[in-house]
């Protein structure tokens, strides 16, 4: 499924936009009160939806051990790529844009993460990445999805 909206991101090291148009359009309404964990649990599932229009195969959400969570992990079949991604959900801009919202210590706890994620893996994968992906709802009537890739 496709979110209406617009979908700016990086994809394969370029700057890309997307509209969704035609057959592709889902029309999400969503309630205009929500706690953080439903804003959270939202976005996830529409992190998630794009994901998988991007022929992405998700092989797991909420990955948790002692030392943290992953919030879905992804695999590409056609590169055999495993994909961390990190989602962020904003109803506003009060606490800055996608860049801000990933630090250089937050990178690294996402490295390790994937690190024990993948030490405890039958398969073997030819590449490894981590992937943000924004989720803003509120601004506009549809969420607004933003996507980078190879963050760290």
């Amino acid at each position: 499924m496709w979110i209406t909206g617009r979908f700016r991101g990086v994809v394969g090291g370029r700057c890309a936009a997307f509209v969704a148009t035609g057959d592709q359009v889902a029309r999400m309404d969503i309630p205009e009160t929500l706690t953080r964990a439903e804003l959270g649990a939202l976005g996830e599932q529409l992190a998630v939806e794009h994901l998988r229009g991007l022929g992405l195969q998700v092989l797991a959400r909420n990955w948790r051990c002692r030392y943290g969570e992953l919030d879905v992990i992804a695999a590409d079949p056609s590169g055999r790529t495993a994909i961390f991604v990190e989602v962020k959900t904003r109803s506003g801009d009060g606490f800055g844009g996608l860049a801000e919202a990933v630090t250089a210590a937050k990178v690294r706890r996402l490295r390790r993460l994937a690190s024990l994620w993948l030490a405890a893996q039958q398969t073997r994968w030819a590449a490894v990445r981590i992937d943000v992906v924004g989720v803003r709802v509120g601004r506009c009537r549809t969420p607004e999805i933003s996507h980078l890739t190879g963050i760290g």
